[in-house]
């Protein structure tokens, strides 16, 4: 993680040795390793929330991109439905022209009365 290598520990280790003392030196070591601990979880946690919004972005771009799409389908469908009631709606053809309306028919001649049963 930082590029340390075996020598440059030996070095941090004397002069901590001759700094902090033979007495508290283990005390020390053991505090700088929860806090580097502590940092190190604290940069995965910012590294992995980092991660799922990037996620969450590339799912809602997605998620757009399907939307559009489906836009785009419906627009198309619904330009072909009009185009087929356009279609439907028109003409068709071999139709004759409408008729002319028929001449009034002659009057009828007054029917005669009915006879009645009870008559006979």
């Amino acid at each position: 993680m930082f590029d340390i290598g075996f020598a440059e520990l030996v070095l941090v280790g004397v002069v901590g040795l001759l700094v902090i003392g033979p007495e508290r030196l283990p005390g020390t070591i053991r505090t700088a390793s929860l806090w580097l601990n502590r940092l190190k979880r604290g940069f995965n946690d910012i590294k992995r929330e980092v991660q799922q919004e990037l996620h969450n972005d590339e799912v809602m771009q997605e998620l757009r991109r399907t939307g559009q799409q489906l836009k785009s389908q419906a627009d198309e469908f619904g330009v072909s439905l009009e185009a087929t009631r356009d279609s439907l709606a028109g003409p068709v053809a071999g139709d004759a022209p409408p008729a002319e309306p028929a001449a009034p028919a002659a009057p009828a001649a007054p029917a005669a009365p009915a006879a009645d049963k009870n008559d006979q």
